[in-house]
């Protein structure tokens, strides 16, 4: 069955997690991409840890793509990327504002002879702005946007992210919504698009309701006071007798009702409203005095929104995951050895047949 991009050529410019992640959902959806790599290859292939040899983060994140070596700095290099991007239909990259544009494959050069390319850059503060030029990683871009400041854990010990937001919220996703986007425009209208994906934008986009509540009230809540962040017995972590955290997300009436049920609590806590520290001290010693095996059943029986946390081992083999596929597919290391490859949100039926699917092995040298 034909997928969605097949055709479709992409010249992947990007290293590391925001760029290559859009481009292996392109990958997916049938796109050829063929990544620009330097002489020696992608830093991310020294990146632990390894399986057969290779690096397992950069397996993950390059199944099914090309691989072409360039130096940049040499005419040749320079040669066999132009004639690359003469024929590519997207182009994404992820430097700083500016680095393409001296290496002399800026949207102005490769548009000149290539009108229908969709160029995507991929930054963090984008290529307009004071700020374009600044370094940064994701932890910086929660911090600059305040979207970090909404729950950062204790003041004594805050608590890093569990994920990395703004290079995937921020970087990836809405590089492959617009890519996607401008293909569909170009189709009809035959012009290709510049795409200025800057990861701090999106986290804004992440911070609605803390925005709403800002936009409303003059003030926008401090940390850990949002009813998404802490400031609610309904939507909170509690810590079980021997150690597991369970989830609880019974914002609804209904599903909170269920849980004070299920837990047992007095009806004088229930009612949140009056004091809501209260009784999150109070649902904090109820949860405290089992252990999660326990409190499992009870859970499922109520059916309130409240589950205990796993650890991701066991997450990858629950039943529900396995009957649903996700990974089924693998990614293979040039000796034949797999892993099991990585779930993108695409829908099975746009996605490749071909369960297994090699990375890139280091690819060939630039033509004299």
């Amino acid at each position: 069955m034909t997928k969605p991009l097949e055709g479709v050529l992409v010249a992947d410019f990007s290293t590391l997690l925001p760029g290559p992640l859009a481009t292996l959902m392109l990958a997916e959806a049938g796109a050829e991409v063929i990544k620009i790599e330097r002489p020696g290859g992608e830093e991310a292939r020294k990146f632990a840890p390894f399986f057969a040899g290779h690096s397992a983060p950069f397996a993950l994140l390059n199944r099914g793509k090309q691989s072409l070596l360039a130096d940049l700095k040499t005419d040749a290099g320079k040669a066999a990327v132009a004639d690359l991007l003469a024929r590519a239909d997207v182009l994404v990259e992820q430097f700083r504002p500016g680095v393409m544009e001296r290496l002399g494959f800026g949207y102005e050069a490769v548009a000149k002879r290539n009108p229908k390319i969709i160029y995507c850059s991929i930054s963090g503060y984008g290529q307009s702005g004071p700020r374009r030029a600044e370094a940064g990683h994701d932890l910086n871009y929660i911090g600059a946007t305040g979207l970090f400041a909404l729950s950062p854990g204790p003041g004594e010990r805050p608590t890093l992210p569990p994920a990395l937001i703004a290079d995937i919220g921020g970087g990836s996703f809405p590089a492959v919504t617009n890519i996607l986007l401008a293909l569909i425009t170009r189709e009809r209208s035959g012009k290709g698009a510049y795409l200025d994906i800057a990861m701090t934008d999106a986290m804004f986009t992440f911070a609605w309701y803390a925005l709403a509540t800002l936009h409303a009230t003059g003030r926008a809540p401090g940390p850990g006071e949002s009813r998404h962040t802490g400031g609610t017995p309904r939507y909170q972590l509690y810590p079980t007798k021997d150690g597991r955290i369970v989830a609880c997300a019974a914002l609804e009436q209904h599903f909170w009702d269920a849980f004070c049920k299920a837990i047992g609590l007095a009806r004088e806590y229930a009612d949140d409203a009056r004091d809501p520290a209260a009784t999150i001290e109070v649902v904090a010693k109820i949860i405290a005095a089992k252990r999660a095996a326990d409190w499992r059943p009870v859970f499922a029986a109520a059916d309130c929104c409240a589950t205990v946390i796993v650890a991701l081992e066991d997450a990858v083999a629950d039943p529900h995951f396995v009957a649903r596929g996700l990974f089924d597919r693998c990614v293979a290391a040039p000796d034949g050895k797999e892993i099991p490859a990585l779930p993108v949100p695409i829908a099975p039926q746009f996605r490749v047949d071909e369960k297994v699917r090699p990375f890139p092995p280091l690819g060939g040298k630039p033509k004299d």
